[in-house]
């Protein structure tokens, strides 16, 4: 007879071994420990609960193209001409007949015809006999970004044409400049602009006196700036005097100046 790893059969009644009652206990205690962990799953499983999704994100917006920047507008090449005196006042006699606030006037007048005709855009502080303080040709002057400002006078003494530019001392241009002291942050460009007129003075064979002065408005102008103020053409090869009134001088110097600013056209943009 063959015997094989089967336990025997306990009859009924019969008493249980100590090996039987040992697996008994054993299994006693696993099912008293799984107890309390059945009792707290059971009503999450029979409630339906399940474990929590995952949040999605949104999708990450397009990145924004950004406005095309506005166009530049270039600044265009203006003159401003500033008569000087006017209506009561009347600058100097230059002569019996001739009042220093007429002849400026008329010198702006025909300064502008021929700017224009050289496709120069021009302006005037004064185009009639009125009267204007030097806070009113400043504003004028202030109002718009001029390339060049030139200030017209007369006088019956010295000879040629004497030019010249504010004696204020040469500051950083700043977006706020004080009123009276305005041309110190054009000061360099000033003497650029005094530079090209002379040179077109001397092929002219005007004489030119140079110099600085502490004048208004010119000392509030926000603009590159030269005064010019004429006198009668002293010849020193002949005793031979060209006064204020003569036609022919008049044009000289009006062709000299026309002719230099329209060098400072192809320059100005350059300047600091």
């Amino acid at each position: 007879m063959r015997w094989t790893n089967r336990r025997p059969i306990q009859a009924p009644g019969c008493p249980m071994s100590r090996r039987d009652m040992g697996e008994r206990n054993h299994k006693s205690r696993w099912g008293t420990k799984l107890l309390p962990i059945l009792l707290l799953l059971i009503p999450a499983l029979l409630m339906g609960q399940t474990p929590p999704k995952p949040q999605t994100m949104p999708p990450a917006p397009a990145p924004s193209i950004p406005p095309p920047a506005p166009p530049q507008v270039a600044l265009k090449y203006t003159v401003l001409l500033d008569a000087a005196h006017g209506g009561t006042d009347t600058g100097a006699r230059l002569s019996p007949n001739l009042l220093e606030k007429d002849l400026t006037l008329d010198l702006a007048n025909r300064l502008r015809s021929m700017l224009a005709a050289r496709g120069i855009d021009v302006a005037e502080t004064r185009t009639s006999d009125a009267s204007l303080s030097a806070d009113q040709r400043a504003a004028i002057a202030n109002k718009s970004p001029f390339s060049a400002c030139i200030l017209i006078h007369a006088t019956a003494t010295g000879s040629g044409v004497h030019l010249y530019i504010s004696s204020l001392a040469p500051t950083a241009p700043q977006k706020f400049m004080p009123w009276l002291t305005a041309q110190s942050a054009y000061a360099t460009r000033s003497l650029k602009l005094l530079s090209d007129m002379e040179s077109a003075f001397a092929h002219a064979e005007i004489p030119v006196t140079l110099g600085r002065t502490a004048l208004q408005p010119m000392d509030s102008f926000a603009c590159p700036a030269v005064a010019v103020e004429v006198a009668p053409l002293r010849r020193h090869a002949s005793s031979k005097t060209e006064p204020l009134d003569n036609p022919d001088y008049q044009r000289a110097v009006l062709d000299a100046l026309s002719a230099a600013l329209a060098q400072w056209r192809g320059e100005w943009r350059q300047q600091p």
